[in-house]
């Protein structure tokens, strides 16, 4: 759980940027409910050097020991990006290069900006012609760089992934002296699956995320949930960062197109899949309703649940879903999602879905508030949910350890 820069800032990340929103956290009182990591993403490399040649920041970021230091000492932990490319998405350099010295040919030519993104004013250069895998290697230095920086969590970020470079960068991270998350981004391949799972801590399942509810819900309802076999504590299947409150990624600032009812989907979707939370928006301007999302401590227990298992659908057709999710207390969340354009009626009786027992309790987590006592456990729970909303419940006791008496049929 924590906040990543991209969302908000693109690749105009700086120094004031991580700090502006590193305090809103601190000041807001969000750090209490978990929310622990300030990652600078995209947009914060210069040119290779220091006594490692790894990759040095640009100029927004004078003093990038300082920055981690004063981050560390506000009681955060602090993330970086690279990727295994010759040059990232932004156009920065990336972990490989085609020169042995960690030189880059479009630098040499004077192909950059003032903070050495790539730039050529003819158009003959496109970012995109250097997104691929350069003749040498510095993961080794750009890793131990980190670990002297004081980094406590890597986005590495490239999409086809390939074997070599998620383990050689794994294993560079392993001897590097400190501890340090390993997060692979983005789209990943299911043939790697178990790959993952031996390498990285966490991995994005999908391009990057969009305000919108086509993004949301196809991300969250589609690629994501085919990766709940594999998420389990150490390593997660990761759908994206947040798109509540102000976002833009840099280029068109706004608040989120989202709905409030959409927003409620998808936090709880991201919840419900034990997905890492991070937060995408400016936190510096962050509305009450955007902190009431995320300083829900009943929502942030499922997804923290110390079980880690992704929830699973049990229902549903084109005009709802239902996903069931055990937790480590033997209760039961499920949340039931309209994925329709009216309102709509969506239940389950509990015993259909293994809750047996005359007093079951049905709380509604969003609200905080135990909403009805059960008695029958072939009664049906009706609620209304709102188009594109969710309501979220979480079911108690989900199986007892008492010795049973009279019939139970």
């Amino acid at each position: 759980m924590g906040w990543n820069s991209w969302n908000c800032w693109g690749n105009t990340v700086s120094h004031e940027k991580v700090m502006a929103s590193a305090k809103a956290i601190l000041e807001s009182g969000l750090a209490d409910y978990g929310w622990s990591y300030i990652n600078i993403d995209d947009g914060w490399q210069g040119l290779r050097g220091g006594k490692e040649n790894a990759i040095q920041p640009n100029r927004k970021f004078p003093d990038m020991k300082g920055l981690v230091d004063t981050l560390h000492s506000m009681g955060f932990k602090v993330g970086i990006y690279s990727g295994p490319w010759v040059a990232t998405y932004a156009a920065h350099i990336g972990t490989q290069c085609d020169n042995a010295d960690g030189t880059y040919d479009w630098v040499k030519k004077g192909l950059v900006n003032e903070n050495y993104r790539m730039v050529d004013p003819s158009g003959k250069l496109t970012r995109e012609q250097l997104w691929y895998s350069g003749k040498y290697s510095f993961a080794r230095q750009d890793a131990r760089q980190w670990a002297e920086w004081g980094f406590d969590y890597l986005k590495y970020d490239w999409n086809p992934h390939d074997w070599f470079s998620m383990k050689e960068m794994h294993d560079e991270l392993q001897k590097c002296g400190r501890d340090i998350v390993y997060s692979l981004s983005n789209t990943a391949l299911l043939p790697l699956a178990e790959e993952y799972v031996k390498y990285a801590n966490c991995w994005r399942t999908t391009g990057d995320i969009r305000d919108n509810w086509r993004s949301i819900s196809g991300i969250g309802f589609g690629r994501n949930s085919s990766w709940a076999p594999y998420s389990a504590p150490g390593h997660w299947p990761d759908g994206d960062m947040l798109v509540i409150g102000n976002v833009g990624w840099g280029r068109k600032y706004h608040y989120t197109n989202l709905t409030p009812d959409e927003q409620y989907t998808h936090i709880t979707l991201w919840a419900m899949q034990a997905s890492p939370l991070l937060i995408g928006c400016d936190m510096a301007v962050a509305d009450k309703f955007t902190k009431s999302l995320l300083c829900n401590s009943e929502v942030i227990d499922i997804n923290q649940d110390p079980l880690g298992y992704a929830a699973t659908k049990i229902y549903g057709d084109n005009s709802y879903a239902t996903y069931f999710k055990p937790l480590e207390d033997g209760s039961i969340a499920i949340a039931m999602f309209n994925l329709s354009e009216s309102s709509k009626k969506i239940g389950f009786k509990p015993r259909a879905i293994g809750v047996i027992g005359d007093k079951i309790t049905i709380r509604d987590v969003w609200r905080q508030k135990d909403i009805t006592v059960m008695t029958n456990d072939r009664d049906r729970f009706d609620t209304e949910v709102p188009p594109h909303g969710v309501v979220l419940v979480k079911v108690s006791p989900g199986y007892t350890k008492e010795r049973p008496a009279g019939s139970r049929r």
